[in-house]
């Protein structure tokens, strides 16, 4: 499947586990907990992978459950929720698929409904607020397909991607082969993917892949960049990611021109009638409107 790897251990994080979870005895397969950030007052979510010993490696349980998740806070819109955060306990991120028991690749492939319940990676594309990884240590193959699913990426000293589909002879069906090449360009994607080298930090950073890079605490960079997100406007971070998301599977005409739309129908919802020009004008130099001060 979207998968497979193994290399590091261990570290601890206080989190909720689902109220579903598994047998009796037995830690969350999945953590989140809750966040308040102290200058938004704002919320972020964190979502751990909890298989330390096994260097996060998904199996079928950890898709089920992190899934499960992810659909619970898109579907509640909540809006003191600045951002997720993803990441990994111990000290890899997440090494692939547990080839003990790795998800089926068939249904991680499926764009049926029931299949897309259970798909973490499709899940992720559903929320409305920014998606932040995490990462540190190992962040090979699936794991790797999850990292590229996030919005914005942290790292530190210690990330290191790797792409071992062709090496295993595995199909990547989380999307690695798309958005890869969209993140540092066709010609490093293929240098990655078909030689199966692993890529330090530095040059993840230097390359695109990394968005940001901490001497120390990646979770901790990650909710203060969350805290700065908080900080402003909610209804028009989540406006923003869509015209993004979608801007950014199009040409650059079709992307203008859906910026285009998406702007006039903020307007005219932001006018309540929408029905002149003027009224539009209006709402923006209105300076009694509820609107954050800007620090300029």
């Amino acid at each position: 499947n979207c998968c497979h790897r193994r290399d590091i251990v261990t570290m601890t994080t206080t989190s909720l586990p689902s109220s579903d979870g598994p047998p009796q005895g037995s830690a969350p397969v999945v953590l989140q907990r809750r966040v308040e950030l102290p200058n938004s007052g704002c919320e972020a979510i964190v979502l751990s992978l909890n298989r330390p010993d096994r260097l996060n490696c998904f199996n079928t349980d950890v898709c089920t459950r992190l899934s499960k998740f992810l659909r619970t806070i898109a579907d509640s819109q909540d809006d003191n929720v600045a951002a997720v955060i993803l990441t990994g306990e111990g000290r890899s991120f997440c090494a692939g698929a547990d080839l003990a028991n790795p998800p089926n690749p068939l249904t991680q492939s499926s764009d049926l409904p029931d299949d897309l319940a259970m798909n973490p990676v499709y899940q992720m594309s559903t929320l409305g607020v920014p998606l932040i990884g995490a990462i540190q240590g190992h962040c090979v193959t699936g794991g790797f397909e999850l990292a590229l699913a996030c919005d914005v990426l942290v790292g530190d000293a210690t990330t290191k991607f790797r792409d071992t589909h062709v090496k295993f002879g595995l199909a990547p069906c989380w999307g690695l082969s798309q958005k890869l090449q969209r993140r540092v360009g066709p010609g490093r994607a293929q240098l990655i993917s078909y030689t199966a080298m692993p890529i330090p930090a530095k040059t993840a950073l230097d390359w695109g892949l990394l968005d940001d890079m901490v001497e120390t605490d990646v979770v901790q960079r990650a909710l203060d960049i969350a805290d700065s997100i908080g900080k402003n406007d909610a209804l028009m971070v989540r406006r923003y990611k869509r015209a993004l998301q979608e801007g950014g599977s199009m040409t650059l005409a079709g992307g203008l021109q859906r910026e285009r739309q998406l702007g006039m129908a903020h307007y005219l919802q932001a006018v309540s009638d929408g029905t002149t020009v003027e009224n539009a004008r209006e709402f923006i130099t209105d300076e009694d409107r509820p609107r954050l001060q800007s620090k300029l």
